[in-house]
């Protein structure tokens, strides 16, 4: 981003907005003269923190209320009704998260239920790439057999269709950042504080740097199984840098037009490995090491392209508030790396509080495991008994997912379902990924659904409409697009009557700082729920220190915060849910149509 601030930044300043990093600038200079700024953004995070604690932690509603209609098999209204999903349908706008809900009604009210229809007439046979009968089958498991591989295929004819048009922009870019390199060798010493950025020579030598650095990683401490030649690892580093500033490129460009929040992280990231496993598979790289490798791979580009979009905000504001660039970017750098740990940190955390073991008997030959079945570990202890642990993924016998071998039954006794991935941290785009790294490499991806997810996107293309958010709303959950569009339905209400040129077009709008703390308060208080879950492990609690385990008297009682399940007939009322959710969607409308006092 150093050698594209200028270029994206400053020249482009007309043309690229930078919603967020304009609204913080506006914030910040609002600041200065006072006004309700910052008390719109605390209420908020206080009302929506209330909410969340008290759904979340206490148990006092459901958090996904659900009616599948008898007159619409496989067919599921749903709704993910956290404060987080409703704030981030109001910022991103009725029109965004009006498309992302077109492809869930697409996905969950036409394709799901024809699917039901259709394949009941096929009896009790299972259709690939399920392992059970369609008629037996809910609408989830609808979703992750059948819906998940359109997906996809429609994220991915997106990512692409995305980067095809925004090839101008990187050409552009990349010309006029190598102009202004050689200017600003010739004139440094005119240069203002406010146009000074990072020494080239920094930038060119941290790129090195960053290439050795994966080159080593390779190189000495490599995927168990997917050793490769040094000329590999070098070119796998280049190659991942490469990709890395194309992608860099279409991110911040994309962010300055639509905002972060519409990043498309997701389809470049697939793009990267679609393309990642194409080598590998002309290559003969296949086996599961290789697949881990190929995720590497895609996740550090995955990584720059989120970053860039975010920086690109940041840069966004200082230059409008008047910030000198080189501070801006120490600071980012260092940001960065203090990051790493502590997101790192907090998502082995959730991985860990919010695990599942559950039961499960499936008869497995360990000695002859089918493709897609694979040995991850022979002395897996869980409750003072050693298993064998299995990963299945693209398997025809077993769903995916980790389980638990005994040696002795010969057969699976436990399914391990992983914190992140579970239905309470869906993780809906790594799941994504994996089927499409896994699909490539073992040639079992079901492409006829990828297919029919391709044509799709091309058929919203031609309709005029921009197929991303469609293609993505196709894939997810209804229950998450329903409650953006929850969100950006109020706004579209609370805009009504509104002048244009008002507080209605101005992303500093006092719908959009509630909105905020809205996001803040799912954040904060579902990871306080997090926490005290923990708190609650045996398993964790007895590897912790002792004197650590007796100052907060670990493991404490199971179900301690669970009060909503003390009252008959309210912790699992639906209509309850809807009622809690509607009124916090209507103290965001009433916030949103009060004026802020300057």
């Amino acid at each position: 981003m150093i050698p594209l601030r200028r270029q994206l930044i400053v020249k482009e300043h007309g043309n690229l907005t930078f919603p967020e990093g304009t609204a913080c600038a506006d914030v910040l200079v609002a600041g200065e003269r006072g006004g309700s700024f910052a008390g719109r953004v605390f209420w908020g995070l206080g009302l929506g923190g209330i909410y969340t604690f008290a759904m979340n932690t206490l148990g006092m509603w459901p958090g996904q209320p659900e009616y599948q209609p008898q007159w619409l098999p496989g067919a599921s209204f749903r709704a993910a009704i956290t404060s987080e999903y409703l704030g981030v349908g109001y910022i991103i706008g009725p029109k965004v998260s009006g498309t992302l809900f077109a492809g869930g009604v697409i996905s969950w009210l036409v394709i799901m239920p024809a699917i039901k229809f259709f394949g009941s007439l096929g009896g009790n046979v299972p259709l690939y790439p399920s392992t059970i009968p369609i008629n037996a089958m809910t609408p989830s498991e609808l979703w992750g057999s059948y819906i998940r591989p359109m997906g996809a295929g429609a994220v991915a004819a997106s990512g692409l269709i995305t980067l095809i048009k925004t090839m101008p922009t990187i050409y552009s870019a990349l010309t006029a950042g190598l102009k202004d390199i050689r200017a600003k060798q010739v004139g440094l010493s005119e240069q203002k504080r406010t146009e000074r950025d990072m020494s080239m020579r920094v930038v060119v030598i941290g790129s090195v740097v960053i290439v050795a650095m994966m080159w080593a990683l390779l190189k000495f401490k490599p995927i168990p199984g997917a050793m490769t030649s040094g000329w590999a690892d070098w070119l796998a580093a280049i190659f991942v840098v490469t990709f890395g500033f194309l992608f860099v490129t279409v991110a911040s460009r994309i962010s300055g037009l639509i905002g972060n929040s519409s990043n498309p992280i997701s389809g470049m990231t697939i793009a990267t490995l679609m393309a990642t496993c194409a080598v590998f598979l002309v290559i003969h790289w296949t086996s599961t090491a290789h697949e881990v490798l190929a995720l590497t791979i895609g996740g550090v580009v995955c990584i720059a392209s989120a970053i860039a979009g975010a920086t690109s905000q940041d840069l966004k504001t200082g230059y409008l508030v008047g910030a000198t660039p080189y501070w801006q970017q120490v600071a980012l750098v260092i940001g960065v790396m203090v990051s790493a740990f502590a997101i790192g940190g907090t998502l082995i955390l959730m991985n860990i509080g919010l695990a599942q073991y559950r039961p499960v008997q499936i008869g497995l030959d360990i000695d002859h495991l089918e493709a897609g079945v694979d040995v991850q570990q022979r002395d897996y202890v869980y409750n003072g008994k050693t298993y064998t642990l299995i990963n299945a993924l693209g398997s025809h016998a077993i769903p995916d997912g980790k389980y638990l071998y005994d040696a002795q039954t010969h057969e699976i006794e436990v399914q391990w379902i992983q914190g992140i991935g579970s239905d309470q941290a869906a993780a809906p785009q790594a799941r994504l990924m994996a089927t499409v790294i896994s699909g490539i490499l073992n040639q079992r991806l079901p492409w006829r659904l990828v297919f029919l997810g391709v044509f799709l996107v091309i058929a919203i293309e031609l309709l005029g409409v921009r197929s991303l958010p469609f293609a993505v709303g196709s894939y997810l959950s209804i229950a998450t697009t329903m409650a953006m569009f929850a969100g950006g339905l109020v706004r579209w209400l609370a805009e009504q009557g509104k002048e244009k040129g008002s507080e209605a077009e101005s992303e500093v709008s006092p719908g959009s700082l509630y909105a905020s703390g809205l996001i803040a308060a799912g954040g904060v208080f579902g990871l306080l729920a997090i926490i005290l879950n923990l708190m609650q492990d045996p398993i964790l609690s007895a590897k912790v220190p002792h004197w650590l385990a007796a100052i907060f008297r670990l493991p404490w009682p199971a179900g301690m915060f669970a009060w909503g399940a003390k009252v008959p007939g309210f912790s699992g009322s639906n209509t309850v849910a809807v009622v809690m959710f509607v009124l916090l969607a209507v103290s965001l409308f009433v916030s949103a149509r009060k004026k802020l006092n300057n």
